[in-house]
């Protein structure tokens, strides 16, 4: 029998295989993960299969590693036996350009001097299909094998069958590697976040729904020196008493409605102390059985040391202005007791000097800041300016509420077109008046300002102070709009308040 009669390969029979530089190869086959591969159900059915179509007793899917072939999937063989690479049909199987088939291999040159071959009992019958990679190299091939030739080989159904199951494998191999570069992505980008997260000032953490806290960064250990809390009540080791039960009812809240939470409170220090944060969570979706919340804890316990100093410093400036005014009324009621129209006329300026008290309290943001109605506010901030209790002021509209960190703002704003109209405009004569109106627009307040009945008014040629501290106030401080019209019956101002801003 010739060796032409020993093999027969597909219609490229002998062609060799382009066989790319070996580093280059063993780079490609590494990045399939092949030590994840061993035992993989898919390929192992695979080779099932094909030993089942041919109906030999051994079927391998064997990658060729640089030493020795590694059977991924296997059938027939105890334990599938570690072999020099030099000893490798599959080896040899792989060089070629389609299914090697080899119907007697100790009468075959090119193998019988392998050992799989040579020793007893050895391989008598071999066909192989090459598994090469999209970018053209080669990995190994899926083969079946038998220890006695088969003189009339495989019936062209099954080496098509071996070359359809050859292409299988690889479409495995391939979505291996497509998960395992997926994967290898996916950590990557965990450790970049990661890094990012543990680089931040701030504690971040998320928690799964039911509020089971799942993660937090390297910061909150660093900065608590304990472990971060995984259920409600393990937050108690770091909130201080004192702000535990209002920030925990706020938060029941923002879970239960699935909407966003922020509070203030103090944070235990892994020295003992407490410092002021802000904490802000926000739920991955507005459905609160099935929301993920992530939140931080952002230290301000300085800007929380330096806003108590400024109240401090302001409440003591309106106590000494207070007590200013109070001087100044004494001095007022003692100058004019005895004369009756001086008492009336003193009686009169008193009352409009404790007024002008008042608005001063809330400009300086004393007690008065809290939160009210905005028509409240105005009405106190004007008082003072009524004329012989005539209605010189009126104010009308909704009754929107106002946050303590708008009212001083506001008291600037409104003091400083009273004081202004006072001087030049319809406050300055007996016949003049102000209207005041709230209205509620798209997302924001339209505070408006009307003179009437005063001397006729021109826009000045240059801005003055007053002017420019109105200006920077309603743009700066509440980021809203302001427009003034100098009319000829009086001035006209529209400012245009955010809710966002007013409510603060």
């Amino acid at each position: 029998m010739t060796e032409a009669n020993l093999n027969a390969h597909s219609s490229d029979a002998g062609a060799e295989q382009a066989i790319c530089d070996e580093d280059v190869r063993l780079a490609v086959l590494a990045s399939y993960g092949v030590e994840g591969l061993e035992g993989d159900s898919e390929l192992t059915a695979i080779t099932r299969f094909a030993a089942k179509l041919c109906d030999a007793p051994i079927a391998l899917v064997n990658l060729i590693e640089r030493h020795e072939p590694l059977a991924v999937a296997h059938l027939g063989l105890d334990g599938a036996p570690k072999i020099p690479r030099s000893d490798s049909l599959c080896a040899y199987a792989m060089q070629q350009s389609g299914l090697v088939e080899i119907r007697d291999t100790k009468a075959d040159n090119n193998v019988a001097s392998y050992s799989v071959v040579a020793d007893t009992p050895g391989i008598g019958f071999y066909a192989g299909v090459p598994l090469v990679s999209a970018e053209g190299a080669p990995l190994g091939a899926l083969c079946i094998s038998d220890l006695a030739p088969r003189p009339d080989g495989l019936t062209d159904f099954q080496r098509e069958g071996l070359e359809v199951l050859a292409q299988s494998v690889m479409r495995a191999l391939e979505g291996h590697r497509e998960r395992n570069f997926a994967n290898a992505e996916l950590a990557s980008s965990k450790d970049r976040i990661q890094f990012v997260l543990d680089s931040l000032p701030d504690i971040a953490w998320s928690a799964a729904p039911g509020m089971a806290w799942d993660y937090f960064n390297g910061r909150f250990a660093e900065v608590t020196g304990t472990t971060p809390p995984q259920e409600t009540e393990d937050w108690l080791k770091v909130i201080h008493p004192e702000d535990f039960e209002s920030s925990l009812a706020k938060f029941d809240h923002a879970m239960k409605t699935a909407t966003m939470f922020e509070d203030e409170w103090r944070l235990r220090h892994a020295d003992g102390s407490y410092r002021w944060i802000i904490s802000r969570a926000v739920p991955s979706t507005n459905q609160p059985d099935t929301a993920r919340w992530f939140g931080t804890l952002t230290d301000i316990h300085a800007r929380y040391s330096i806003s108590q100093e400024r109240e401090l410093l302001a409440g003591e400036l309106a106590h000494r202005i207070k007590n200013i005014f109070s001087i100044i009324i004494g001095l007022v009621t003692l100058n004019a007791r005895g004369d009756e129209k001086l008492e009336s006329f003193a009686a009169k300026l008193s009352e409009a000097l404790r007024a002008l008290s008042r608005a001063q309290s809330v400009a300086l943001q004393s007690e008065t800041t809290k939160k009210g109605k905005l028509c409240d506010l105005l009405r106190a901030l004007t008082l003072p300016y009524g004329i012989d209790g005539a209605g010189a002021i009126t104010i009308v509209g909704a009754q929107v509420e106002y946050g303590q960190n708008a009212a001083t703002p506001l008291a600037l704003i409104v003091h400083e077109l009273a004081t202004n109209s006072a001087k030049y405009g319809a406050l300055s004569v007996a016949n003049g008046s102000v209207s005041i109106s709230v209205e509620e627009t798209n997302g924001s307040v339209n505070l408006t300002w009307q003179e009437l009945g005063g001397p006729p008014t021109t826009e000045p040629s240059d801005q003055g102070f007053g002017s420019r501290l109105i200006d920077m106030t309603v743009k700066h401080q509440l980021g809203g709009e302001l427009e003034l019209d100098w009319r000829e019956e009086g001035l006209h101002a529209e400012i245009l308040i955010p809710n966002q801003a007013l409510a603060r």
